[in-house]
């Protein structure tokens, strides 16, 4: 049976001060629980406070550390660019790949995506691979070509492989801005997505945990999570919030 996961993206935000109170009070509302039993937790900061979190994590074995990208590159001119070697020295355990904003902002190909996803797994490092559709994608009626598309592409490159990245299904226009799929909408595209992985693995369909990541929330969480598909939530701005962030945490039973 799939356990379920929470991972907190804090994007671009961010101070040693905030960091440092937010991590403390994160782990303070998680102690005594149980790692074995209970939900994963993974706290993905920008790569400057990585040692930060380092410190501040030591001897948790219920949170993890994980970064918000990672490079297709194990070493070489590429400058900005930060390789597996690199995340590992700071305890990394997983890494954000083709998150809709690296995607827009950043042109990120499928392509691309695959072969971030392909670096992390031979470094030990497990992608949380993000997949989603824009709102004229959605209202053109091609969500699941789109996140097939998306998901196909890491398939591919990975093989048998697969059976070891998490999946995050990102709507596009639920990010960020508040609304969010039903429960309904969001386990349906789960659905395909896990249809999808058992064509490819059956090992992996039932392995690979697949997180909702549009705008889930302290109000939301309960009834997302209860979905038989969505095995836990990528949480953007509720993840700054501690106690939004654990109460999230605690609906994922």
């Amino acid at each position: 049976m799939r356990t379920k996961l929470i991972a907190g993206n804090w994007k671009m935000n961010g101070t040693l001060a905030d960091n440092e109170l937010l991590c403390k009070s994160i782990r303070t509302g998680l102690a005594g629980v149980d790692a074995s039993q209970g939900t994963s937790v993974v706290l993905c900061a920008p790569s400057v406070y990585l040692s930060q979190l380092q410190s501040c994590l030591a001897g948790s074995s219920t949170i993890h550390l994980g970064s918000q990208d990672v490079s297709s590159h194990d070493k070489g001119a590429f400058t900005g660019e930060i390789s597996t070697a690199m995340l590992k020295e700071f305890g990394v355990r997983y890494a954000i790949v083709g998150h809709s904003e690296r995607r827009q902002y950043h042109g990120e190909t499928d392509a691309v995506v695959a072969l971030k996803a392909k670096a992390a797994l031979a470094a030990g490092i497990t992608p949380i691979v993000c997949v989603g559709e824009s709102l004229a994608e959605r209202e053109a009626g091609l969500t699941n070509d789109v996140v097939r598309r998306q998901l196909a592409a890491v398939i591919h490159e990975n093989g048998h492989c697969i059976s070891e990245i998490v999946v995050a299904y990102e709507p596009v226009w639920a990010i960020g801005t508040g609304k969010t799929a039903t429960p309904e909408m969001a386990q349906a595209v789960h659905s395909v997505l896990r249809a999808q992985l058992h064509a490819a693995s059956s090992v992996a369909a039932e392995r690979v945990q697949i997180l909702y990541g549009g705008s889930m929330n302290a109000a939301n969480a309960a009834s997302l999570l209860a979905m038989a598909d969505i095995d836990g939530g990528l949480i953007g701005g509720a993840a700054l919030r501690a106690a939004d962030f654990l109460s999230i945490i605690a609906s994922a039973k």
